[in-house]
């Protein structure tokens, strides 16, 4: 299982920014997405780490359905 951002309802988003001032600090909100890593060979995983560098984020390979 991997996790995105939520996309929220209004009542959720707020529900979740009263908590935000409740404890004083932000929350994020995430949602399960069903996915299952790929395991690349050794050339792969390189080039897919050579970019997440480059971009500034976080690539997951994942197997096509």
């Amino acid at each position: 299982m991997l996790y995105s951002l939520a996309t929220l309802e209004t009542d959720k988003l707020n529900a979740i920014q009263n908590l935000e001032k409740e404890i004083g600090g932000p929350v994020v909100a995430l949602a399960g997405v069903e996915a299952e890593t790929a395991a690349l060979p050794k050339d792969q995983l390189k080039k897919l780490q050579d970019l997440e560098s480059q971009l500034g984020v976080v690539l997951v390979a994942v197997k096509p359905n």
